[in-house]
């Protein structure tokens, strides 16, 4: 969720303004806004002091100035790249700086820190946190698969036991503190049962050249 923190402390004009937009955090899970599209944060990352987003390359696709309000009204960075098809992954760089990107997934009800991250092995405990579907958890089921879209194919994605439903791409994937990877696709329902698809994470911070914090 997008977190506003507004107190009730007598400010007016521009220091009202600058409180107001000091108290935005943009976590992972959290959702940024573009004309005509919206896209899920994965995981925030960085490369020295440039902070980053990370989301779904299908997502972000013809995407350039993003906001942290579906109004538009609160810019917060511009895409830096998008890779897709072939892979699904796109960067947004963050460049207002009176906003926060804490290096942590919301989970809907707190928080979870994020230290590190890793490819995802066979069997292992994922969990993730889709937009409609919430916090839910699971194991992985397989790596290195290839998936047709439709509009692209996307090769190196894994799959867990994990359900997710419309509207949970780009939702993040962990094991404890360490990020895996981000939905991108999913099959059946969670009322129905089904699986999810993800990108892995460590190609992303690859290719950009990031760590996640």
């Amino acid at each position: 969720m997008l977190a506003l923190l507004l107190g009730w402390t007598a400010v007016t004009g521009s220091a009202a303004h600058a409180a107001r937009q000091a108290a935005v955090e943009v976590r992972g899970g959290d959702t940024l806004y573009s004309t005509g599209t919206r896209c899920t944060v994965g995981f925030n990352a960085r490369s020295g002091s440039t902070t980053y987003a990370l989301v779904p390359g299908r997502c972000a696709q013809g995407a350039h100035t993003w906001y942290a309000d579906p109004a538009l009204t609160l810019p917060v960075g511009v895409t830096a790249g998008v890779s897709f098809p072939g892979n699904d992954y796109a960067s947004i760089r963050y460049t207002n700086t009176a906003v926060a990107y804490p290096g942590e997934v919301a989970l809907g009800t707190g928080t979870r820190d994020i230290t590190g991250a890793a490819h995802p092995v066979v069997g292992q405990t994922v969990c993730h946190v889709g937009r409609t579907s919430g916090y839910r958890c699971g194991t992985v089921q397989a790596v290195n698969l290839t998936v047709n879209y439709g509009d692209g194919i996307v090769s190196g994605l894994f799959r867990s036991t994990v359900c997710s439903e419309p509207g949970d791409a780009g939702g993040p994937a962990f094991s404890g503190g360490t990020a895996l990877g981000i939905i991108v696709g999913s099959t059946g329902t969670c009322a129905s049962g089904g699986f999810t698809h993800y990108q892995p994470v460590t190609e992303w911070l690859a290719a950009y050249g990031l760590t996640v914090y």
